[in-house]
């Protein structure tokens, strides 16, 4: 006698039937479904013997029921998002729904397209564009003004200092002079054009010289040493008379070299005298 092999829900018997092992224990297609199966996330249903069943993070679908909440794709073999309001939706669906925006056009910037990040924002390529010419910036350099992004050249063009010589955008670097900006090498000596970004200069008639060109174009000439009173280094005074200039320390006594500066003094034949010594010669 052939021993019965029955459902360990309903005991209906099983031999020769379709049947489920469960913890050992043989059941039903029926009981399964009733007792054991797990329930579908989509529609409810119970996930039967015969359905291909899908799970995800403790949840559970018909393989028929795992498509995208918006666009109803099927996404058995396809990528997906979970959303934390328990909807599944396909890779563009769930862009659309979550990801970001260009700040160009306020579409959805989607998975894969060229985009551009800046400061934790994102635009599509063609829309990261300079504020003032409109062209996008690409692989190109840019600046910002306040929320606005400029290109290199319009930046320069409406921002940047202009060089007080040449009337151009300073874009780095440059000094100031006289509460004017110049570009590094357009503040050049009048005279041998040298730079003067690094070097003493001084000035004259609103012109700019090196010291050697100073010296030997510019300055007067001492009425006593012959040298140029060029105002740097020692004795940077000078004593002015009747069309003569001197040093301060060569304005002396000829015969007793005594110092004339701020003092009396007497002129005979070009020289200069004491008021002493002027009366011996």
């Amino acid at each position: 006698m052939t021993e019965r092999f029955d459902c360990y829900y309903c005991r209906d018997n099983l031999q020769g039937k379709k049947y489920v092992k469960k913890d050992e224990k043989p059941i039903c297609p029926k009981c399964f479904e009733k007792t054991c199966a797990n329930t579908c996330a989509e529609c409810k249903r119970p996930i039967g013997v015969d359905a291909k069943e899908l799970h995800h993070k403790n949840r559970y679908w018909h393989e028929s029921c795992f498509r995208c909440a918006k666009c109803y794709k099927g996404l058995a073999s396809e990528p997906f998002n979970a959303r934390d309001d328990g909807k599944i939706m396909c890779g563009k669906c769930g862009a659309i729904q979550d990801g970001n925006r260009c700040q160009g056009c306020y579409k959805v910037v989607l998975p894969g397209t060229q985009n551009v990040e800046y400061k934790n924002k994102v635009w599509h390529e063609d829309c990261f564009k300079c504020f003032e010419c409109k062209q996008p910036i690409r692989t190109k350099s840019f600046l910002t003004k306040g929320d606005d992004i400029y290109c290199t050249s319009c930046h320069d063009t409406k921002f940047a200092k202009k060089c007080f010589h040449c009337k151009k955008p300073i874009s780095s670097g440059g000094l100031s002079y006289q509460d004017h900006p110049w570009h590094s090498e357009c503040f050049v000596c009048h005279t041998c054009r040298k730079s003067l970004a690094d070097t003493r200069f001084t000035s004259h008639e609103n012109n700019v010289y090196c010291v050697d060109c100073f010296k030997t174009d510019v300055a007067k000439k001492c009425h006593g040493c012959k040298n140029p009173i060029t105002g740097f280094g020692h004795g940077t005074n000078v004593v002015n008379y009747e069309g003569y200039s001197w040093h301060e320390y060569c304005f002396n006594c000829k015969k007793c070299s005594l110092t004339l500066a701020n003092k009396r003094f007497v002129i005979k034949a070009d020289n200069i005298y004491c008021p002493d010594c002027a009366k011996k010669v």
